[in-house]
Parts: structure tokens; sequence; C-alpha cells
């Protein structure tokens, strides 16, 4: 049966995950072995970015996770707080610093990351009668990769999908695995548990291959459809995106032509955008526009959540910004 994506007035997009400060390196180059100018604090954490993007194009959004209580934790609450988002979910640490990630670039644009996250309040959050209360509530249940590197949110999302898929809501599924971040057998068999109850899988590139267990994209998606997935969106960064539905539906999506300056949490605002708009009752098609546009607004400024952009911003974007060719 292919699972669809429940509507925003069940409750609220949830997303449990680390909450981070990130600092960026201001020249490109190869790891962190020499005096760098740096800048930040910027908010970040992957689910926080995707969190604070559906809250700031009016959907509900919560987010679970944890702080440190010092200014790092400070300049992630009073972001998410100020763009809308619901932090009953989120744990105020008093014995832990809030993580980090130092990003530098190389001049290919891969990047490098430093992570503080195992021994920071990031990691260090559960389930408590907050989070529990925010759950028994919640209409849909976004998983990121990254969230499954650490014991707490595994276990935190476990319970929660169970929650939300029974109430009727619904699963999306961001696969965002980074090199940086060891995944274990047990951590790859939940993956694809998930994988197999959601109605949304959001992939980049490879991670297509990932998510299907089968290399060749066509097939990828076929295999996806087969499993119950109702939408596969694909993100090409700068090539654009393509929406997959079942029934060899497909919509193609041209990248907008903005400067690229930091595509750290692109990504994130693209899936979050596009989630939103369709719980918010948007055509597959035109959710794809948006979230293409979301991506492109957070590309073209520096800080992984600074981009984040509401629906008004979103429209006057797109009517005038041109694509690039396909």
């Amino acid at each position: 049966m292919t699972r669809a994506l429940a509507p925003d007035a069940l409750g609220p997009t949830i997303c449990a995950g680390e909450i981070l400060v990130e600092v960026v390196a201001s020249r490109p180059g190869a790891g962190f072995r020499e005096v760098l100018d740096l800048t930040g604090p910027y908010p970040s954490g992957a689910p926080a970015i995707f969190i604070d993007q559906c809250a700031r194009l009016g959907g509900q959004a919560a987010m679970i996770g944890a702080v440190g209580d010092d200014d790092f934790g400070a300049v992630n609450l009073d972001r998410l707080r100020r763009d809308g988002a619901d932090l009953s979910g989120v744990a105020v640490d008093p014995d832990r610093p809030t993580g980090s990630a130092f990003v530098r670039y190389r001049p290919d644009g891969a990047r490098d990351f430093v992570y503080n996250i195992a021994h920071s309040a990031a990691a260090r959050f559960g389930w408590s009668d907050a989070v529990e209360a925010l759950v028994r509530r919640a209409g849909h249940l976004h998983v990121m990769g990254t969230a499954l590197s650490m014991q707490a949110a595994r276990d935190v999302i476990v319970r929660a999908a169970d929650i939300v898929l029974a109430r009727g809501g619904s699963l999306s599924v961001d696969p965002n695995l980074r090199k940086e971040i060891a995944h274990d057998a047990e951590t790859e068999a939940l993956f694809a548990d998930l994988v197999d109850r959601a109605a949304l899988c959001l992939p980049s590139g490879e991670e297509l291959s990932r998510a299907a267990g089968i290399a060749m994209p066509e097939a990828a998606v076929a295999a996806l459809h087969a499993r119950g997935v109702g939408e596969v969106v694909l993100k090409r960064g700068a090539g654009g995106a393509t929406l997959f539905l079942p029934g060899g539906i497909r919509y193609d999506a041209a990248a907008f032509a903005v400067p690229e300056v930091d595509p750290t949490g692109a990504g994130d605002c693209f899936g979050a955008a596009y989630l939103t708009c369709r719980r918010l009752g948007m055509a597959p098609e035109r959710a794809l526009d948006y979230a293409c546009a979301a991506g492109a607004c957070n590309v073209a400024v520096r800080g992984p959540m600074e981009g984040a952009a509401t629906r008004a911003e979103l429209d006057a974007f797109i009517a005038g910004t041109p694509r690039r060719a396909s």
C-alpha cells in the first residue's frame, strides 16, 4: 500500500536529533591544521535547520533534542523560538556544553567537519514526559540520517514512529549519512526499517541507491515505490531536483541561478519546504518549486540556517530569480 503524508491539521512535524552551533572557516582548504579566521557561531544541526524552515513556512513544527546551559544553546533556542518552532521537547542540560561543528570547504566544494556531538548535550537527551506529550499530538515524524548516529536519538525516533503512525500520522526520511559519522549494522537496519514505513524519501545523489539498496537510479526509485514510499524527491543541488510518484509520474525542476556561498543546510531547507508545502495541501509539483527556492535561498548566504525563508519571501524569490539552464 502506498503511504501518504498526513495533513498539517493532524499535528506538528517533529524531528529528533542534534542541535549544534556551527563555526565556518573563512577560506577554503583541507582541514584545520593551520591558524584560520572563523565566522559564527551559527545555529545549526540538520534536524534543527529542518524544523526552523518548517516553522518559517507556517507549518506546525517542533524540535526534540538538547542544548547546554550556555550561550551556544541560547543562540539555537532564540532562533528556533523566534521563527515559531515548538521547543517543548528540547531539554537544557546544565552539565554538558552545546554541540558544535567546525566546517571548512575544500576548493572543489567538498566539506571537512570536526564535530563535538557524542560528548555534548546534543547526544544526551531522551524520552521524557514533555517529549511524550509532544509526540502524542504530532502528525508527522521526520528522520535525519545524521541523528541515527546517536543512541539517544535512535531510542526517541523508534518510540515516536510507533506513536505517530498509530494515530494516523506519517513519516519521512532524509538519508543524510555523513562520512564523518560512523553507522553500525544496528543503525543500518533501523534506517532500512524507517524507509519501509516512510511516505516520503528525500535522498541526495548516491543516497538514493543506499535508501533502496539498488544501484541503478530508475530501479531504486521503483523499489522504493514498491516498498510503499509514496513520494521520492531526489535532490541534485545545482542540477535541480526530481520528484518521482508511483505509476511512472515524474516532475523535474531546474535549480535557481544563485551564487553558492554556503551549501550547508540547503538540503535541509529544501526538504523542509517540500514536506511543509505538501502537508499544507500544496500540489506535489508546486511544492517541488518551493523546495528548490528554499534550498537556493539558503545556499546564497553564509550560515546553515541563515537563509530559511517565509512563504512570502519564497514567492518573491521565485518571481524574481531565473533558473539555471537544464
